[in-house]
């Protein structure tokens, strides 16, 4: 690959797309979508199921576009969770059930539901007790379908339920249920990808095709076609997402080059692959999923061209170090999505993935092995070799993730910052051409001052949000001097946490536990056991009283009597103590630049410049 592919139009114009998609496109309903018949009323939905269930206790959950509601027209998705009955994929079906918008907490930092599925174009869910097929799905979909239930059902009954799952994530990127000490180790050890099908899977099986049709000495046209349909095959047997999609795009690039004597470029293939996927779909530029595997291939396909190995090292060396070096590509170009999503970043992931991710495939063949000499009555052949294959992989596992060290919290990056980063980083992976890296070094460079220093400048020193789950709140603050505090701790000690590593902070300077409620009183301890806090303040009425002071670096945090605001923004305050413990206090900061009050419960915050209320289940920024 030469540094010209950069000038391609169709690159810049996925570039653009992307860009635009980022300043102007917001999820919303389209005329005539199906969130528009929400109401009290029990509805009749028929559609078509979009993709294979997923078993949650009783019910069973998948995404129906929808096509007519009570025999009107309709558009749209819903979200459906169906009792006992599973959603079979490409099936169309009638459900009768209450059609709800989707449940939506959206804290700082945390996930939330409701906007996860307006990203997939999902704004509305149903529950059913009654299902009725009304037109099977094709039977090319019948088969698929049936042949992944027969492989999961052949790996569940002949191992033991957690070896069955971490291999049903690595063949068809269905992992079932995983214990929650394996998936934190598989998190810690940076193996997690593992256990979602991804391109690599498809560019397996596509491999794979080509190596058997060879020992038949079949020729190149039907080799390339039967490579293509059967990875096409197992692209939908898998889930057919984003990454899926996007490999299987590629190989298609890939094949059709080599039957027509042509370097097709892999990279073309990823452009037009990631156009196809944002133009059918926008809301995915926004998902962790599609970024990561996008960037994930981008790097590795620049590197891996960029840095060539010399060709006089051994074969064996060359193959373990062309996995260092993709892995090591693979962590730099995701760390900004890590710490900004998942507040934790594995440093054992370079070394353990040299030797899981070689493993992951041996594991992917032997398991497609065992499955049709299963079909014979000979799976006992290989079924122990699996079996061990697993036993080891997992134990790999668990042993990395407890070396000292292996994961690290971090926190978020400004937006200014993760751009300087990739900045300087797309420099270092083009080093090796000298000229080209010599031509561009004065842009990125300037680039990554300008950005970095914008972050700096437009960035307040001083910031806050107000958050609330229902009638639980919590008000998060960073002075202008660089201390966090937090008034409140009636929210989930995990979720506080997040929203403590969202803001860009590691550590709490000061808790203040404002109610003689136990569960804030609990949810404080927990917390303090999940990150540095350097003091819980039991700031609750009768405790702590009016007029009593805490020491700021450029000020003081005083006691005062509740201070409240009304809907229409009336601010209000009540003196003196009744005596309850439901009494709340608010909160003064001071200093000789400006005066902030934390309002009685969080619920406000009210300062010279302006006034801030709490939304339910939303979280309110407020500048300090």
């Amino acid at each position: 690959m030469h540094p010209s592919v950069y000038k391609r139009p169709l690159l810049w114009v996925l570039i653009l797309w992307i860009i635009g998609l980022f300043l102007f496109y917001h999820p919303a309903p389209k005329p005539g979508d199906v969130s528009s018949f929400i109401s009290p009323q029990e509805v009749v939905l028929e559609g078509q199921v979009e993709n294979f269930s997923v078993a949650k206790q009783e019910y069973h959950n998948a995404i129906v576009r929808v096509e007519r509601i009570n025999g009107a027209a309709a558009s749209g998705r819903v979200y459906a969770r169906v009792k006992y009955t599973a959603l079979q994929w490409k099936d169309r079906v009638q459900l009768r059930g209450k059609l709800t918008a989707p449940y939506n907490v959206a804290l700082l930092g945390n996930f939330a539901w409701g906007d996860y599925l307006a990203l997939k174009g999902v704004f509305a869910e149903i529950r059913s007790d009654c299902v009725q097929i009304t037109r099977p799905a094709a039977w090319p979909y019948r088969g698929l379908r049936l042949l992944r239930e027969d492989i999961l059902h052949s790996l569940q009954t002949h191992f033991p339920a957690q070896l069955a799952a971490v291999a049903g994530g690595i063949m068809l990127g269905e992992r079932g249920v995983i214990s929650p000490a394996l998936y934190t180790a598989f998190q810690d050890s940076g193996a997690i990808h593992l256990l979602v099908a991804s391109g690599g899977n498809v560019g397996f099986v596509t491999l794979m095709c080509f190596a058997f049709c060879s020992l038949f000495g079949i020729r190149r046209k039907q080799t390339v076609i039967f490579s293509l349909l059967m990875a096409g095959a197992y692209t939908l047997a898998a889930g057919a997402d984003a990454p899926l999609l996007r490999a299987y795009l590629m190989a298609v690039c890939a094949c059709v080059g080599f039957l027509l004597n042509r370097n097709s470029g892999v990279f073309q293939g990823l452009i037009t692959a990631g156009l196809i996927i944002l133009i059918r779909e926008p809301g995915a530029v926004f998902e962790t999923g599609f970024q990561m595997s996008f960037l994930a291939t981008l790097a590795i396909i620049i590197c891996l061209n960029f840095w060539v190995l010399p060709a006089s090292w051994p074969k064996y060396a060359r193959f373990f170090a062309q996995i260092f070096l993709a892995t090591l590509c693979t962590q730099l170009v995701l760390l900004p999505v890590f710490t900004n999503v998942f507040y934790k970043v594995s440093v054992v992931g370079l070394l353990s993935n040299m030797i899981l991710v070689p493993l992951a495939s041996v594991i992917m063949g032997a398991g497609f092995l065992f499955y049709v000499l299963n079909l014979v009555k000979l799976g006992f052949l290989v079924q122990w070799v699996l079996g061990g294959l697993l036993w080891v992989f997992s134990g790999l596992v668990g042993f990395f993730a407890r070396l000292p060290g292996a994961s690290v919290s971090c926190a978020a990056w400004g937006g200014g910052f993760v751009a300087a980063y990739y900045l300087v980083l797309f420099w270092v992976f083009h080093w090796p051409q000298k000229e080209f890296a010599k031509k561009i070094l004065p842009f990125c460079a300037a680039g990554a001052v300008l950005c970095a220093a914008g972050q700096l400048v437009f960035q307040s020193a001083g910031r806050g949000w107000i958050l609330r789950e229902w009638n639980k709140t919590a008000v998060l603050m960073h002075t202008p001097q660089g201390e966090t505090l937090l008034f409140g701790a009636g929210i989930d000690a995990e979720k506080l946490m997040r929203a403590v590593y969202k803001s860009g902070s590691l550590h709490i300077d000061r808790v203040f536990v404002v109610s003689h409620s136990k569960v804030e009183a609990a949810n404080a301890q927990e917390l303090a056991h999940k990150m540095p806090v350097g003091q819980i303040v039991y700031a609750r009425p009768g405790e702590v009283w009016p007029g009593e002071s805490w020491p700021l670096k450029d000020g003081r945090i005083n006691a005062q009597w509740g201070v409240h605001c009304t809907q229409d923004g009336t601010v209000y305050s009540r003196r003196g103590y009744s005596g309850q413990k439901t009494e709340t206090l608010s909160f003064n900061l001071s200093s000789h630049r400006q005066e902030w009050t934390v309002g009685s419960g969080g619920f406000c915050i009210v300062s010279p410049g302006g006034i801030w209320q709490s939304r339910r289940n939303c979280t309110v920024f407020f500048p300090i």
